[in-house]
């Protein structure tokens, strides 16, 4: 006689084949979608023709800090610059305000903080912030280049940012200006080396390679710009000289060439037009190009 067939216990293994294959279904799934995401995201970012200019204000100073510096450029360049604002707070949460508009490849973002007092410590702490505030700008655009900008200790904060929490192989930073940056913050002797500036110079091996940089400082009386030695500046040589691709240090005299003043420094607005809009110079009549920038010869 043939023995009879456990239908009961066949069908509770069939049951359970199929709930395993709905299981490993819900596993993959989640994953798949994320994966095609993902591999778009990366795509629209390689193509992506965008390159803010992101800017860092000094300290005492909020994300309101550019808007001379935009407005000027804005008629110097015969374009318009969307100018978009964040600011990230103590607790870490970040506002944003302002919006891109069509067709400008080339908007200024300003990162601004609730806390931006001066000092090495805080200027540690804002370089965490910006990072915040640079994950939040790189989800809700889509770049795969920028040019950075920061003015007084916004050129530390960025060098800080540079050296222990930028690393991603998706985003380059094209040119990098800091005006009137204090490397070595009062210190005039490059002798005496603040704990700032020899950290900056221990882990300058950390800056990416590829990166041009433009230090300008302005000068009241040839040895500061009324606040900051113009050492100090120039002690930047020691961070990035010979790190990064092109390293140019500019000096900016006359009116509007003190601390406070450089952001809204027309000499400035020049450079900036000069060397940082991804565009090339107009030719001179008698010269050919006007000044010379390494990478737009």
């Amino acid at each position: 006689m043939r023995k009879s067939i456990n239908w009961p216990r066949r069908r509770r293994s069939l049951i359970v084949l199929l709930l395993g294959l709905c299981f490993i279904g819900l596993l993959i799934w989640p994953a798949f979608h994320w994966t095609r995401a993902n591999v778009k995201g990366m795509t629209g970012r390689h193509d992506s023709r965008l390159s803010p200019i992101i800017m860092i204000p000094g300290s005492s100073a909020s994300q309101n800090r550019f808007d001379g510096l935009v407005d000027q450029l804005n008629k110097a360049d015969k374009r318009k610059h969307s100018l978009i604002k964040l600011t990230v707070k103590k607790n870490d949460q970040i506002t944003m305000s302002g919006s891109l508009r069509p067709r400008d490849n080339e908007p200024v973002i300003v990162v601004g903080f609730e806390n931006n007092k001066d000092g090495y410590d805080n200027i540690k702490k804002q370089a965490r912030w910006f990072s915040l505030a640079f994950k939040r700008l790189t989800k809700t655009y889509q770049f795969n280049n920028f040019k950075a900008i920061g003015h007084s200790n916004g050129g530390l904060i960025y060098t800080y940012y540079l050296e222990h929490y930028f690393d991603r192989d998706d985003i380059t930073v094209k040119r990098m200006m800091t005006i009137g940056s204090p490397f070595n913050f009062s210190e005039a002797n490059l002798d005496h080396k603040t704990q700032m500036l020899a950290d900056f110079i221990k882990y300058r091996d950390s800056l990416p390679a590829s990166m041009t940089v433009y230090s300008v400082a302005g000068t009241e009386n040839y040895d500061s710009d009324g606040l900051v030695p113009a050492r100090s500046v120039e002690a930047g040589k020691y961070v990035f000289q010979g790190r990064v691709k092109h390293y140019t240090e500019i000096t900016v005299t006359g009116d509007n060439a003190q601390h406070s003043d450089l952001p809204q420094n027309r000499q400035i607005v020049k450079l900036i037009q000069q060397y940082m809009l991804d565009k090339r110079m107009q030719p001179n009549r008698k010269r050919g190009l006007v000044g010379a920038n390494p990478e737009n010869p």
